[in-house]
């Protein structure tokens, strides 16, 4: 697939481009990896002299005031900008106006999904699909059905080898350094499996609640917004075989396997929590069930990993800001030293993705003096890299480059939403839990027998 000659951005007035992905495209251009015509589409009377304006204000604010000059002028020069409806044939032709002799653009949607099929169509239409790529943010549909219909959607104009869903949690160094640190070293892999793993956790605990989302998050949900997708990810980098070799697919097909063989959810498998006060926030319905915590067990059926529980949790407005996996091992199976007590934690291995990166392991070692006892200790690697790529600098470079191993395949979609379709409506009311706690103390249960939740504990990064 050749490198994209444009990116076509719709959506480039709205608040996820202001806060995210303008600052990316800034930082793009300063690393060299962006020199191509960028296309902003969207429907907010605007012209291009106001989308500079706003470019310049994202840039400025996303670096504190700080920035460089040259690059943003770069970046200046590179924009163009075609107002107008989504629905409206005229807003494409303008668009391949502006695409002039470009043959390859990357077209990105930043739209709210309902406008997926309109903008797939007028693309089509207009001729401007045939060697290009389109790149969807999520959500990949609300269930199983309005996904499959949204892939449908997708398939009318390009195929699947040109459609990149994004999912920006992938492209997040710690994200990737899971991967990385599990095949690029022989330390892990011998006892990554049933025979030594007791239990896996993995806690995406935010200290702040839906901040101003409210219309938006009270339609989707903590299951929907964040579990199906970004913590299944995770599962899917955890629980994976071996690539064949390095390319997209063959991470892909791999990754695919794993959705494939996750048991689907049933109520008993869930508990689901709503902050006090979450009713009370502007667009959210007085009678809200919607749940902003969400705890589940899951079991992935594959030889590997048969009879090995996944607990995971997410929740806003927790205790603590922090997103980590625990791999719990099991205990020596022989008691050697009679003097000392039972230990309070075996063996684990530990992966915090934030606020810090942190990768540890959980050990006993003794205590000196006479007697064999022991204490628990961790040995502990920070690996912070503050001028690493950002997530939507990362993806969007991919994608441009036709690099699709960092994106969701139609399959791994569908099989994820398969798991969760049993529980999106079949569920036990949401549980209230106080602001600033760990969510409602009925999700211990689900993980009780197994010892409970490790205690989350968010380290901060030097500086």
């Amino acid at each position: 697939m050749n490198k994209s000659d444009a990116l076509v951005f719709f959506g480039i007035t709205g608040d996820l481009a202001n806060k995210k992905v303008i600052p990316s495209l800034y930082t793009m251009v300063r690393r060299g990896r962006l020199d191509v015509p960028v296309v902003g589409v969207a429907k907010a009377g605007w012209g291009l002299d106001q989308l500079k304006e706003r470019v310049r204000q994202s840039v400025e604010h996303a670096g504190n005031g700080t920035y460089d000059q040259a690059a943003l002028d770069k970046l200046l020069s590179l924009l163009r900008y075609v107002d107008g409806d989504y629905a409206d044939t005229a807003t494409y032709d303008s668009v391949s106006k502006e695409l002039g002799a470009a043959q390859a653009a990357t077209f990105y949607l930043a739209i709210p999904p309902s406008l997926f099929g309109v903008v797939v169509k007028g693309l089509g239409d207009a001729g401007c699909a045939g060697g290009a790529r389109v790149v969807v943010e999520k959500p990949f549909g609300r269930d199983l059905p309005s996904a499959q219909e949204l892939n449908e959607v997708l398939h009318t104009v390009f195929a699947e080898s040109q459609i990149f869903r994004i999912d920006h949690y992938l492209g997040k160094e710690e994200t990737q350094n899971i991967l990385y640190m599990r095949f690029a070293n022989s330390l892990l892999e011998p006892i990554w499996n049933r025979t030594h793993v007791a239990s896996i956790e993995i806690t995406m605990s935010e200290d702040f609640g839906v901040e101003g989302r409210g219309t938006f998050y009270d339609a989707v949900g903590c299951l929907r917004d964040v579990i199906e997708n970004h913590l299944f990810q995770l599962v899917a980098l955890l629980a994976m075989d071996p690539p064949v070799d390095g390319s997209a697919e063959a991470q892909r097909d791999e990754k695919g396997k794993v959705f494939k063989a996750m048991r689907s959810l049933r109520s008993g498998d869930m508990v689901r929590g709503q902050y006090e006060g979450y009713r009370d926030e502007k667009g959210v319905a007085p009678d809200s069930d919607t749940e902003t915590f969400c705890a589940l067990k899951l079991w992935v059926d594959s030889w590997r990993w048969a009879g090995v529980p996944w607990y995971l949790r997410a929740g806003k407005n927790l205790a603590v800001h922090a997103t980590e996996v625990v791999i719990e091992l099991k205990p020596p199976p022989h008691k050697v030293f009679a003097g000392d007590t039972e230990p309070s934690m075996t063996n684990y291995v530990r992966f915090q993705l934030n606020p810090r990166v942190t990768i540890a392991i959980g050990v006993r070692v003794k205590v000196p003096g006479e007697g064999f006892t022991g204490e628990h200790r961790e040995l502990v690697l920070h690996d912070d890299h503050p001028e690493e790529m950002g997530p939507y600098e990362r993806l969007l470079g991919d994608a441009m480059e036709g690099d699709s191993a960092l994106f969701a395949r139609v399959d791994s979609v569908e099989a994820a939403w398969r798991v969760v379709d049993p529980v999106l409506a079949d569920h036990d009311p949401a549980i209230a839990y106080a602001v600033g706690s760990c969510g409602p103390p009925q999700a211990d249960d689900l993980i009780a027998v197994d010892g409970g939740w490790h205690q989350l504990v968010a380290e901060q990064a030097d500086g």
